[in-house]
């Protein structure tokens, strides 16, 4: 087990004696901790100084503490590794907390935030997912409000309990369901859709709650599941993919899972190879679930004929999960499940609200 004094811890003092709530921000790494060095290059500073960055977090009332990774991570590096280091944090901080704000890159943060959902079971409290596309250290950068307004979200409540109270992703005015988001632009400050699941909040003059869509508040005890088995893979079918590209993922030593790529509502070539290539996997005891491309929609095996056959030799449904939900998942559920039936089960209904049945 990770252990929390492996980190860099720093109290941050508010602007009041009694502050109205207490957040632990992680600092995991990626481009938001990034300051222009004396040559002009981008380089990590150090982030307990981040109230010289950002003064404005003195006017938050907050109580704010700081754990940095010993050494930033780069989003594109984040493995199942990082993943165990956040949950470890959240679970041995869990009670001594109001909220929290996890600060990440943001190629890999959907994934992250979908793995930390299925890792921490009767979360009852705000664990929000925040970055930046332009780094702190640049003039225009969108580091400020990003995590401000991560902040407030984090310490807002609704009566005696908090108003957020799961895993979520906040970036460029919205808050997201964490395990429903996805990265689709690389470009402009927009990065995040959640094309399958509504907004959780809008952030404008003030920042409006979705209520009818927020997780509500149940009393639980809080379970952390650090168990991830990482040998899966994603099979995305593509024209003219060749059996010989199929049959080499398929075979890979040790695989347990592989996420597979469809067309549109889940259509795949109806090849008598390509078929038979899935059914043989299957009966080794390789779970297969099937993902749409497309950023929004819902697989519907049978729809049509070109999907039939994979409801008939045992190509699970993933409905509308993502594919970084899907990943994040089916290595929780293979790390977790005593029985290949019982991980197929699971992938077929939601568990933490990452799809809809």
């Amino acid at each position: 087990m990770t252990q929390v004094s492996k980190f860099k811890i720093v109290n941050i003092a508010t602007s009041s004696e009694d502050p109205k709530s207490s957040i632990l921000l992680i600092y995991t790494g990626g481009t938001f901790g990034m300051v222009y060095d004396e040559e002009g290059s981008l380089a990590p500073f150090n982030f307990s100084l981040v109230l010289e960055k950002i003064p404005e977090l003195h006017k938050l009332d907050l109580k704010l503490t700081v754990i940095s990774f010993p050494e930033p991570v780069d989003s594109s590096n984040i493995n199942v590794e990082q993943w165990k280091d956040m949950a470890s944090i959240l679970k041995d901080n869990y009670h001594q907390y109001d909220g929290f704000v996890i600060l990440h890159g943001t190629d890999t943060m959907a994934y992250s935030a979908s793995a930390i959902s299925f890792m921490l079971k009767g979360v009852n409290k705000p664990i929000i997912f925040t970055g930046a596309q332009i780094p702190i250290g640049a003039t225009r950068s969108d580091a400020r409000e990003n995590l401000i307004t991560a902040l407030e979200i984090a310490s807002a409540r609704n009566g005696d309990h908090a108003m957020v109270t799961e895993v979520c992703l906040y970036f460029n005015y919205y808050l997201l369901k964490g395990n429903r988001a996805q990265k689709i632009r690389s470009s402009n400050f927009a990065a995040f859709e959640s094309e399958n699941y509504p907004y959780l909040a809008e952030s404008g003059v003030e920042i409006v709650y979705n209520e009818s869509f927020l997780k509500k508040y149940k009393e639980e005890e809080l379970k952390y599941s650090p168990e991830l088995d990482p040998d899966v893979a994603i099979l995305k079918i593509f024209p003219n993919i060749s059996p010989a590209v199929v049959k080499g993922i398929l075979g890979i030593e040790g695989l347990k899972g592989v996420i597979l790529e469809s067309y549109g509502s889940g259509n795949t070539m109806n090849y008598d190879w390509f078929n038979d290539l899935l059914e043989d996997a299957i009966q080794r005891g390789i779970v297969i679930l099937n993902v749409s491309q497309c950023i929004g929609g819902s697989v519907i095996q049978g729809r049509y004929e070109t999907s039939k056959k994979l409801t008939e030799i045992g190509v699970i449904s993933g409905l509308d999960i993502t594919t970084e939900a899907a990943v994040a998942k089916m290595m929780h559920l293979l790390g977790t499940e005593k029985s290949v039936e019982q991980v197929k089960k699971k992938l077929s209904i939601p568990i933490r609200g990452e799809m809809t049945i």
